[in-house]
């Protein structure tokens, strides 16, 4: 693996080296000694908050497999599944005005998701789907990448990824400004959550290795969104009429707040590999479980 290559085209320092020497290297071990023999796809699961290093961590993978051990890897986004600007309008309209802006379950095309994997895991010719989060909607068709073999692994990387229902009970009280002004009656997070409980398991319990990426809190979520954001704004050049000042990154992270912090509490005892990271997204220790 040119590890130089892969730092320069991710735009990673050189210090990030040696992190993956350490941490992800061995998890990628991990990873073929559990596909070893396997006559389907391995189905890895990266959770983690918004910023935390998903993407990046899933790069580092896909790369490893595939140029140091030959393996057929597909990468995919909870986010590549987003529904279209129309179709969350139509949500707003009819459940409540908060599905229009993207992001908690209930604005993924799960649908879409199932046969994705039903696809892949089958041999057939498939599309992966892929979202542009500058114009806020799916890039054309004709541009998502095709795969016609079975992939000897397949990641499925988001923030959201692998998290549970809360009990209802435990909608009733509002958590930030946003709950409270917007979500008075509680209408928005109960239709979350019963979208968790749905179609969203039937896609997470395919998954056969868990990995989560573990903030301190959720206090470091708007820190590393915004950094996110301000990287989109310049590659997405001249098309960023979806890329958001600092004030909307501030009312758009309120949207994650319930799920980040129920997952945060619940998600590290149902994973296999949890990396628990500091206030600068430096991994500070591991927990191994298989």
């Amino acid at each position: 693996m040119d590890i130089h290559g892969f730092l320069a085209v991710q735009q990673l320092p050189n210090s990030y080296a040696a992190i993956a020497q350490k941490w992800f290297t061995p998890l990628c071990d991990r990873l073929l000694k559990h596909q070893e023999g396997a006559k389907s796809p391995l189905i890895v699961g990266i959770n983690g908050c918004q910023g935390s290093g998903k993407s990046t961590l899933t790069s580092f993978i896909d790369a490893y497999l595939s140029s140091v051990h030959n393996k057929n890897v597909v990468s995919l986004s909870i986010d590549d599944f987003y529904l279209d600007q129309s179709d969350r309008n139509e949500l707003a309209n009819k459940v409540h005005p908060l599905l229009k802006t993207r992001g908690v379950p209930g604005t993924h095309d799960i649908t879409l998701a199932l046969n994705t994997f039903r696809q892949l895991k089958a041999g057939e010719t498939t599309q992966l789907p892929r979202f542009n989060k500058a114009t806020d909607n799916p890039f054309p068709k004709a541009q998502w990448p095709v795969i016609e073999v079975v992939p000897d692994f397949i990641i499925l990387e988001g923030w959201c990824v692998g998290v549970s229902a809360e009990d209802t009970a435990s909608l009733k009280n509002p958590i930030n400004k946003l709950e409270e002004i917007e979500d008075s009656e509680a209408i928005w997070r109960t239709f979350v959550n019963e979208a968790i409980s749905d179609q969203y398991q039937a896609l997470f319990n395919q998954i056969d290795y868990r990995v989560m990426l573990k903030a301190p809190s959720f206090d470091c979520v708007y820190k590393w969104r915004l950094e996110q954001e301000h990287k989109l704004a310049k590659s997405a050049e001249s098309d960023s009429k979806g890329v958001m000042s600092d004030d909307e990154v501030a009312n758009f992270v309120q949207h994650y707040q319930r799920i980040t912090e129920f997952a945060l509490r619940t998600m590290p005892d149902k994973c296999d590999t949890v990396f628990t990271l500091d206030s600068s997204r430096s991994i500070i220790e591991q927990d191994v479980r298989k």
